[in-house]
């Protein structure tokens, strides 16, 4: 498999987002969960997504530690490289 870029993973996560209700325009990597109204079983729903495409497995603990879009993005670059 190829190595995952950042931009990928960012819109894709980008577009799981947008999914659950803000608007695509609205998120960018400093956005926060909060301000963007995502709760936590957003967030699972997000965490499967990222297993289902990128093989990256987020547990809960990570899952908490995230506060904003882009420390979701890092994350989940690092972990599918």
């Amino acid at each position: 498999m190829s190595a995952v870029t950042k931009e990928q993973v960012q819109e894709r996560v980008v577009e799981a987002l947008a999914s659950f209700g803000p608007d695509a325009a609205d998120i960018a990597p400093e956005s926060t969960f909060e301000e963007l109204d995502i709760d936590s079983l957003d967030l699972v729903e997000l965490a499967q997504i990222v297993e289902d495409e990128y093989g990256v497995v987020l547990k809960g603990e990570d899952m908490k530690e995230l506060k904003t879009v882009g420390e979701a993005v890092d994350l989940i670059t690092e972990r599918a490289n």
